[in-house]
């Protein structure tokens, strides 16, 4: 289960359960409150006095003057606005760089960060390259520092000259082992471990300087009839489930993948809490959780796992180490992996196995839209950007059938995050909160109703029918109804359980994210939303299908019949709840919030076998290539996820069981 996710009572958690990065989209974990006061990307403030503080820089871009002194720049980077303070000294030196705040992603963009300002300071250039997988925080951070050095007077064309050489730039290496893993997230350091405890030689490569990819964000996987959900008096019947997960996936999927995770993936429950990391589980609604050790824990647990199995058997764990390409031999069989570090050296891995866990697409834009469709947000991890799908193509591996398939996963308001710069974090999220509740109509770009709202309250359903409307919907509130939520909270309009939404949206206003809490300043939240162009308003119903781009005939006609529903307490046209159909009272202003599909990751990429082989065009395997986790899981579905925690269950599932295949493979060689 993806993203900390935790649903009202009801709803059924749709958790998706790896790739939360969530992000993912005000989802991902953060480490410094933004400054309220902070302006738009590259905002300029001159500090007066300097305030200067030991650098570690070396020799100045020639050319380059600056006037001395501490100078501040802001950007926009991936979850808010990244602050500067620079200082110059000497007229000819940038001497250090301070992050005054930023809201980065917490061991992935923040270490970005840093990273760029050492090079910017141990280089004096700004032609830095970005850090592998954190691509838009890293140029946020040069930016900031672009802003700062320009009112300096710093010339900037000098300054982003020639580039950093990488010392080792060059080089190559050779190293040898009998499994090489490709990513290090739970898919992969399960794979790793697994098949070091197997007795095979493992190096696993992760282009980040993490461990545990999207598993350090997420909330619970599902592990079906573990022996602690077992023991707590809830099991699943077996050949039920198996059979309902195929016909509800319109029997385009692989029966046999289905049955093997639904079967063994209760002994991966034993096998983490073996290995000293421990899930809690949880009987959610019927459904079998297993939530996930706290936060903090996540990665110096797995990075313990390793060291216990790949390292003690003669394995290596390298980090800030990107695949590049596979190797193959006259027959097609994949026998190494060409990778970079970061020094520049190039690294030739000769292996008997190598097995896939590169975490998919969703971060790659483009990729995404032309495979599904989707304009929606990425709230997975910006590093996962298809680069393992493309090296596997390469070698022959066949593109599924089903290519395309999403992780569509809960809802985002586009006015949050600038609201937070005027707003306290509650007031900020009122127009987020609105998407996640049944009792306001929702429409599309074009102005009609496309779903009973109640849909609003599970995640998946949430996100699949908005994604198939359109990139995003509207949310449509009367001032009536803002009236009711400004005098009396979620209860004025019948709200029937908190929002659902993921507990880090809500995190740092948990003692207001109450039923009964009065939505203060209500107005003035959707006035400036509007002001910001995140939402729309109207003072009639014709005056905001204008203003939101509605078709108005459209519009008039799906208003006029909802609020005939209102009356009646029969929705004719999708069913809805009485309790659901809130009034909307006969008094404009009307106003629309934009609400957006939020995208944990890709679903699949490389057709597998139950030995997690990667087949080929004519469904034979690609010898010696393996492939766990998102990359794989096309082969549970139809295309699109619709499974709750069977993200994070699959992936330390299917890295368990397909290292202990790609050990088998390797050493039987």
């Amino acid at each position: 289960m993806r993203r900390r996710n935790v649903i009202g009572k009801m709803s059924l958690l749709t958790v998706s359960a790896v790739l939360a990065v969530s992000m993912l989209g005000g989802c991902e974990k953060q480490t410094a409150a933004p400054d309220k006061n902070a302006g738009g990307a590259a905002a300029e403030t001159a500090k007066p006095t300097a305030m200067p503080t030991a650098g570690t820089a070396t020799t100045a871009a020639a050319g380059v003057k600056f006037r001395p002194g501490t100078y501040t720049g802001e950007a926009e980077g991936k979850d808010g606005v990244i602050k500067v303070e620079v200082t110059m000294e000497q007229a000819d030196k940038i001497k250090d760089i301070k992050v005054v705040s930023q809201t980065e992603t917490a061991g992935l963009g923040d270490s970005a960060l840093e990273t760029v300002k050492q090079q910017i300071l141990q280089n004096q250039t700004l032609s830095i390259d970005a850090v592998s997988g954190a691509s838009l925080s890293s140029g946020a951070m040069i930016a900031a520092v672009e802003a700062a050095v320009k009112q300096a007077g710093g010339d900037l064309t000098a300054l982003k000259a020639g580039g950093v050489k990488k010392p080792n730039e060059g080089k190559t290496e050779q190293l040898t082992a009998d499994v090489v893993v490709v990513g290090a997230g739970a898919s992969g350091v399960s794979a790793a471990v697994s098949a070091a405890d197997k007795g095979a030689k493992v190096i696993l490569i992760e282009k980040t300087k993490v461990i545990g990819g999207a598993s350090n964000l997420s909330w619970a996987g599902k592990f079906y009839n573990s022996s602690v959900a077992v023991s707590s008096g809830l099991k699943v019947d077996v050949e039920k489930e198996i059979a309902d997960w195929i016909v509800n996936n319109h029997w385009r999927v692989d029966a046999a993948a289905i049955r093997q995770y639904v079967t063994q993936s209760g002994q991966t429950y034993d096998w983490l809490k073996s290995k000293g990391y421990n899930t809690t589980f949880l009987n959610f609604a019927g459904e079998q959780l297993h939530m996930l050790p706290p936060y903090e824990t996540r990665e110096p647990l797995l990075r313990a796992m390793l060291a216990a199995s790949v390292e003690k058997h003669g394995g290596q764990v390298l980090t800030e180490t990107t695949a590049k390409q596979l190797i193959a031999d006259a027959s097609g069989g994949v026998t190494g992996v060409v990778a970079e570090k970061a020094d520049g050296t190039t690294l030739n891995l000769a292996a008997k196995s190598v097995i896939m866990a590169t975490g998919g697409y969703a971060g790659n834009k483009e990729m995404v839209k032309e495979a599904f469709g989707f304009e929606g947000v990425n709230g997975g991890l910006g590093q996962n950007i298809g680069e393992g799908l493309e090296m596997s193509w390469a070698v022959g591996a066949k593109k599924p059938d089903n290519f395309g398939g999403q992780m569509l996963h809960q809802t985002l308001a586009r006015a949050t995050s600038k609201l937070k710069k005027e707003y306290s974090s509650f007031e900020a999220s009122y127009p987020l909160m609105l998407s996640y509740l049944p009792n306001f109509m929702n429409v599309g770009p074009s102005g009609a109703r496309f779903r009973d709202e109640a849909a609003t309250l599970t995640s998946v359903a949430a996100a699949n029918t908005s994604a198939f409307n359109g990139p995003y919907h509207l949310v449509i509130v009367s001032k009536p109804q803002l009236d009711a939520l400004a005098a009396k909270g979620m209860n004025g309009v019948k709200a029937p359980s908190l929002p659902g939404m993921p507990p880090e949206f809500y995190a740092d206003f948990k003692d207001k994210f109450k039923l009964d809490n009065p939505w203060k300043n209500v107005d003035q939240v959707m006035e400036s939303m509007v002001k910001n162009g995140d939402g729309y308003k109207g003072a009639t119903i014709e005056e905001l299908a204008k203003n939101a781009g509605m078709d108005a005939a459209v519009f008039q006609e799906t208003f006029n019949k909802y609020k005939e529903a209102t009356k009646t307490g029969v929705d004719t046209e999708f069913g809805k709840a009485k309790d659901y159909l809130l009034p909307m009272g006969e008094q404009g202003p009307y106003y629309a919030v934009i609400a957006e599909v939020n995208n944990l990751g890709s679903v699949g990429g490389l057709l597998v076998n139950t030995k997690f082989q990667v087949l080929n065009d004519k469904r034979v395997p690609v010898k010696g290539l393996y492939a766990v986790g998102l990359e794989s899981e096309g082969v549970l579905f139809n295309d699109t996820y619709v499974g709750n925690g069977v993200g994070l269950g699959y992936s330390f599932t299917s890295g368990r069981l397909g290292g202990v295949s790609a050990a088998a493979g390797a050493l039987a060689k």
